[in-house]
């Protein structure tokens, strides 16, 4: 199963974002994840709408995870950046003529919940181990990169 990059970038986010505690910007996001800015604002929108993470405007402001985010399942927050879309449509763009006694569309679909019920196995934070901290956050000027095991 391919996730959309909507989704994709959507974990990205809240990784880097429980990586470290402070808040960061979503232009600094868009700079570090290597994704258009307009994007990560898209997905951030719809994060905050979701609770996951914290959105603040002005000169102090930033992007922060929640508690929520830190800790809900990875394939909840999938399933909910995903949307509800069938795996395969068998209307559009005509009807499949094998449709009436076909079990494809069924089987998809069980496969499907199957792979977000393995993605809820995970929160947030256990996707955030030393080895990707280390790659997510940038060194700050004299700072060493952290030993990586």
């Amino acid at each position: 199963m391919e996730l959309t990059r909507f989704t994709d970038v959507g974990l990205r986010i809240v990784m880097r974002l429980a990586a470290d505690d402070e808040p960061v910007t979503s232009r600094t996001i868009s700079e570090q994840l290597a994704v258009p800015y307009s994007h990560v604002a898209k997905v951030v929108a719809r994060l905050a709408e979701l609770g996951v993470v914290h959105a603040r405007r002005g000169r102090t402001g930033g992007l922060a995870i929640t508690a929520l985010g830190r800790t809900v399942r990875v394939g909840w927050l999938a399933r909910e950046l995903e949307g509800t879309a069938p795996v395969v449509d068998c209307d559009h763009p005509q009807p499949c003529p094998l449709r009436a006694s076909c079990i494809l569309k069924s089987a998809l679909a069980q496969a499907q919940s199957a792979f977000y019920d393995d993605l809820d196995r995970h929160t947030v934070n256990d996707l955030v181990t030393p080895r990707t901290v280390a790659l997510l956050l940038p060194r700050r000027r004299g700072e060493t990169t952290p030993a990586v095991r």
